[in-house]
Order: structure tokens, then sequence, then C-alpha cells
């Protein structure tokens, strides 16, 4: 496994982003990951959920938004964060064109993607991961930040804690169930951060992503 440093070009008017591209000797396919709106590509958490990938066999290309590069508190927009995704999936490609391609993200990151890919159809995008969902703010209880996820026509896997305060797992569970091409795997006591006590949730989320990903290589739907 080796980490390559990368730049990705956006577009003129918002220039490049930084990435870093972790791969193990015999990728079986590549996966793009996105951050949160609160941490960047460098956080401990997109560090080790990188490398425990990796070891699983998958390529991670994590990358920055606009905002975190610039080092704003603010997230980008959501078409200079779509626009970033679609750079990212696009390097991607590039990189690795025989693999199998997901995207994913992490919190803002996940609902970033998953908004870019409602609004384009792409057939060269397997499936979307979400590593945890946020659903609505804390304490409120809302499914309308998930209204898009009816026009994304690729499978997707929701990796949620239970004791997320973003998403209820109320909620959650009705969600998947209203989606047709959607997975949801519960991790229980895990909060919006993934934490858990002493509990280790990082290689159950890797352990349910790549069998997931794997049915979804073999089966091609």
């Amino acid at each position: 496994m080796r980490t390559k440093s990368l730049t990705i070009s956006v577009s003129a008017e918002t220039g490049k982003v930084s990435a870093k591209l972790t791969t193990p000797a015999t990728p079986a396919c590549i996966i793009t990951l996105a951050h949160g709106a609160g941490a960047g590509m460098d956080h401990i958490f997109m560090e080790t959920l990188s490398a425990a990938l990796a070891d699983a066999g998958i390529a991670v290309l994590r990358f920055n938004f606009p905002f975190m590069e610039q080092k704003k508190k603010r997230p980008d927009s959501p078409a200079v964060a779509h626009a970033t995704i679609e750079a990212a999936i696009n390097k991607a490609i590039s990189l690795f064109p025989e693999l199998p391609l997901f995207v994913s993200g992490k919190s803002f990151g996940g609902r970033m993607s998953s908004q870019y890919l409602s609004a384009n159809q792409r057939t060269d995008v397997k499936g979307l991961i979400f590593f945890g969902f946020p659903l609505h703010q804390p304490g409120k209880p809302s499914m309308d930040r998930a209204e898009h996820l009816k026009t994304v026509k690729l499978p997707m896997l929701f990796l949620q804690g239970t004791k997320d305060t973003l998403a209820s797992i109320d909620l959650m569970e009705a969600l998947c169930k209203s989606l047709k091409k959607a997975t949801l795997v519960k991790f229980e006591g895990a909060d919006h951060s993934f934490k858990a006590g002493k509990k280790e949730i990082v290689p159950l989320l890797v352990e349910a992503t790549q069998k997931w990903m794997a049915r979804k290589t073999a089966s091609g739907k």
C-alpha cells in the first residue's frame, strides 16, 4: 500500500484542490472519498478509513473541497461542491480506467456526492456509499435533505451509527425502505463520527463496504 499526493483541477474559476491516492498492490476497485463540513481529507478518520480500505484491496482517492483548501469555515456552495466531486470522479477514472468506480463521502461529502449524482446520471459509477448521511440538523428530525435521493439511479449503501444525532435511525430505516436501491447497515452505539466508546468501528465500516462493493461489482446491479 502506498499514498501519493496529487492535485485535481476543478475549473478555471475555482482552480485546483489537493488530493491523496492510497493504493494497494493489486486494487480490485477504486473509490472517491469526500470529507465532511468540519474537517478535511487529512483528518484522522479520513486517513484511517483510507488506509483500512486500501488494506481491503480498494484504491482510495480522497480530496479537499475548495473551502477546506482555502481554510474557510463556511462550506462551498452546492455548485462548487458538485464541480469538485465531478472533477474527482474524472480524475479517478483517468488514474484507473479499468477498475470499477464507486463514489463515497463522509456526511457533507456524501450528501454533495448524492446531489451531484441525482442530477448527473453517470454510467461509469457503480454505486454510492455514505459514511454517515446527514439527514437533518441535531434535534430537528426531518426527511427534507433526502428528497433528491429519489432520483439517484445507482445502488446506495448507507452506513449509519444508531446514536447519530444528524440522522434519527428510525427515519433512516424508513428512508432506505422507500428507496429501491438502498442498503442500510447500522452500527450499534456509534455517533456521527463513528465513535462508540472503546469499540473500533472503522474495521466494521470497511468490512461492510468491501462486501457490498464486491456484490455490486459481481452483479453489475
